[in-house]
């Protein structure tokens, strides 16, 4: 019979490792990695996604996603959110600069800016459908201010990837915000001194001593902004559901897949997504390591 005692320390050790560590590794390989392969296959072929039989396509589905617009579009569209990447670290770098100098009122601000970043992105999208809609929040401000006639922010295609993009920046503002914070708090305050004593004002401080100090922080969250830009998907499902030219490269798959039974395609364009985030974490990677041997 079996006994755990008639093991050795590290025999011991090692078994009930591999007993705790044998369920999760179980469902990590039968939820996880099993689609991810399955994904592969499929994107191949035209399967449906109900019938037991299905053909092999070869690189014909790729073909269609780089060739027909109604499926390349999100791509096109998520130029608007990377765009907005920069706009949003440009405005998380502003404040968090300002909040890192003492003043009244600094605690308020930082809960007033990171709280958007608590709020569930359906919450985000359904509360910005009102404030864009026709006659809405925003439409009544600028009334206020004299503008008769405001623009249908998500009726106007010309407009309404950059109304989505702004909701889009004031949702994740303050997770950049607090990583900003946080590294330019990591900045010796004996800098600040000598600095003051020197005559340099809070803009020679940012340009010479901040901005230099938190570079890497910086070019770190500007990646994670691109690669989270590739691929936006709540708060235009739940504003427009990808209508009137906001479609995005997640809705396009989402619908292709589950609304027009095309796995096939819809797998090709995940494996397409699979490998631009790759992608862009191979490149992030690359950045840090090159970062450590220079420093």
């Amino acid at each position: 019979m079996f006994r755990l005692s008639n093991l050795s320390y590290k025999a011991q050790r090692i078994f009930i490792i591999a007993s705790f560590s044998a369920v999760p590794i179980l469902l990590l390989l039968t939820f996880g990695y099993l689609p991810v392969v399955g994904m592969f296959r499929y994107a191949f072929t035209d399967w449906n996604g109900l019938s037991p039989s299905y053909n092999w396509v070869g690189f014909a589905n790729f073909k269609t996603i780089f060739t027909d617009e109604r499926y390349y579009e999100g791509f096109l569209n998520s130029i608007y959110y990377f765009v907005g990447s920069f706009v949003q670290l440009a405005v998380a770098l502003y404040f968090a600069t300002i909040l890192s100098f003492a003043f009244r009122g600094r605690n308020f601000m930082k809960g007033v800016l990171f709280f958007p970043s608590m709020i569930n992105s359906v919450a985000v999208g359904l509360i910005f459908l009102f404030f864009f809609r026709p006659e809405g929040t925003l439409d009544s401000i600028l009334g206020f201010f004299g503008v008769a006639n405001p623009p249908r922010w998500l009726l106007n295609p010309d407009i309404i990837n950059v109304s989505l993009v702004g909701a889009s920046v004031w949702r994740y503002l303050g997770f950049n915000l607090i990583l900003l914070l946080g590294a330019i708090s990591s900045v010796p305050s004996d800098l600040y001194e000598a600095s003051e004593i020197d005559g340099a004002n809070r803009w020679h401080q940012f340009r010479y001593i901040i901005l230099p100090s938190i570079q890497r922080i910086v070019a770190i969250t500007l990646i994670l902004s691109i690669s989270g830009s590739v691929a936006p998907f709540e708060i235009p499902y739940i504003m427009t559901g990808g209508s009137n030219g906001s479609n995005t490269f997640v809705i396009q798959t989402v619908t292709t897949t589950f609304r027009y039974n095309k796995y096939g395609l819809g797998s090709a364009m995940a494996v397409v997504l699979f490998l631009i985030v790759i992608l862009v974490t191979v490149i992030q990677k690359t950045f840090i390591k090159e970062e450590k041997k220079d420093g």
